[in-house]
């Protein structure tokens, strides 16, 4: 059973205007690769040119946000629910 990612308005367009999606993958990092894979252009949305999550997005594993456990590493298994979320900046 895969991990269902839940795709924010934004980025739908690159998934046919699915806001969920199903990814077989160990850790965010390889989640991200998979996506860019199905989705391309996925990557340079949600990743700087490091590799790591943009400042501006946040992942959330499970309702836990994953600066808080082990940032792109942190360790994913099926029937896991990953919310992507870009941030929202007002004034």
């Amino acid at each position: 059973m895969p991990v269902k990612v839940r795709i924010p308005t934004p980025l739908q367009k690159l998934t046919s205007n699915k806001d969920e999606v199903e990814v077989i993958a160990g850790n965010i990092k390889e989640l991200i690769v998979e996506l860019e894979k199905s989705f391309p252009g996925m990557k340079d949305r949600l990743c700087d040119e490091t590799g790591k999550v943009r400042r501006f997005v946040n992942v959330y594993l499970n309702e836990e946000d994953i600066r808080f456990l082990s940032q792109e590493e942190t360790a994913v298994k099926d029937g896991d629910q990953v919310s992507i979320i870009p941030a929202i900046a007002g004034g």
